[in-house]
């Protein structure tokens, strides 16, 4: 755990006083806390369209609008942002009882999506930020969340957890948090998004208490209307874009007003735009970053918007107040 030490000062040589200056604030580049926040979707074309080796599928390429704004994010995570953690929320952890946390030290195995099999069938291998994951579990506890801290070492990860990792950062040298998605109040109630707010504010009290450099992720695609059959060619791109005028033009007015800022309004605004498009930010991730954050009175940096079977989806990236994008 982070700490702040104090170095008592040495006697003045000649009887001079001094009075004792006020330490200097770290920079920012070292200071703890939610250093950004990214809206990250994870549809698993945009791997097979890279071609990493641990995805097993080979594609000629595709959807670059998209890969290469995560290219952009993932040089502001690694030269700007240098977090301690990636903290990720994804819609595809699916727990019908309480929150989860995932609290394995180095899941490891193979990630497949079920409905593109062919495209997304990834080995991973990666650390877990332990002593992260419990605090964040026991502070959303502590909020009366019904919480509960994963520990069986034969977890087999989900593919939106995967994809946001890779796409954030392939290298895989940053440890982890992983969130599930409680979709008990996703399917039975409207009470989710005020249950994330929840979520993110303990997200924000175990950053800080243990003193990490953290980088949330909220893995959500925004309108999630799709196409039911592919082409014979997946990365066929003659073939790609939106499910119709409707759900374009819902997602120009989410992005317009994150691009304006402050955040505040997309409190009001995502409910709507998830009634309007059926949204995966339905599943909270979304929100619950912004929440963890403050909702913070900034705009966002939307690096790239494109379409994917023709849900919408977008790049964003939250600096908190204070801070400028480079």
């Amino acid at each position: 755990m982070s700490r702040v030490f104090r170095v008592p000062l040495a006697p003045i040589r000649g009887g001079a006083t001094t009075a004792p200056r006020t330490p200097a604030p770290p920079p920012a580049s070292t200071r703890p806390g939610i250093v950004a926040g990214c809206l990250s979707p994870h549809p698993p074309h945009l791997i097979y369209g890279e071609n990493p080796p641990q995805n097993e599928p080979r594609s000629t390429g595709g959807w670059e609008t998209l890969r290469w704004a995560y290219e952009r994010l993932r040089a502001r995570i690694r030269e700007v942002h240098k977090p301690d953690v990636l903290i990720v929320h994804a819609p595809h952890w699916i727990t019908m009882v309480g929150h989860h946390v995932n609290c394995v030290p180095n899941p490891r195995g193979l990630s497949v999506e079920p409905i593109f099999p062919h495209l997304f069938r990834y080995r991973y291998d990666f650390r877990t930020d332990v002593e992260l994951g419990e605090a964040i579990a026991d502070e959303a506890s502590g909020l009366g969340l019904v919480t509960r801290k994963l520990r069986d070492p034969r977890v087999r990860v989900d593919y939106a957890t995967i994809g946001a990792l890779h796409l954030a950062n392939p290298a895989w040298d940053i440890p982890v948090v992983s969130l599930s998605a409680n979709n008990n109040p996703y399917f039975y109630s409207d009470a989710s998004l005020t249950e994330m707010e929840v979520l993110g504010e303990a997200t924000r009290r175990a950053v800080e208490a243990t003193g990490r450099r953290a980088v949330l992720l909220a893995s959500n695609s925004l309108s999630h209307l799709h196409w039911h059959e592919e082409p014979e060619l997946p990365e066929d791109m003659e073939r790609e874009h939106p499910y119709n005028n409707h759900q374009y033009r819902w997602d120009m007015k989410l992005l317009e007003a994150i691009r304006r800022g402050p955040t505040a309004p997309l409190r009001d605004l995502i409910p709507e735009h998830i009634e309007a498009t059926a949204s995966e930010t339905k599943a909270g991730s979304l929100t619950w970053m912004l929440a963890a954050m403050g909702w913070p009175k900034v705009a966002g940096d939307v690096l790239g918007y494109g379409t994917i079977i023709g849900t919408g989806n977008a790049i964003v990236e939250w600096l908190p107040e204070g801070s400028h994008h480079g």
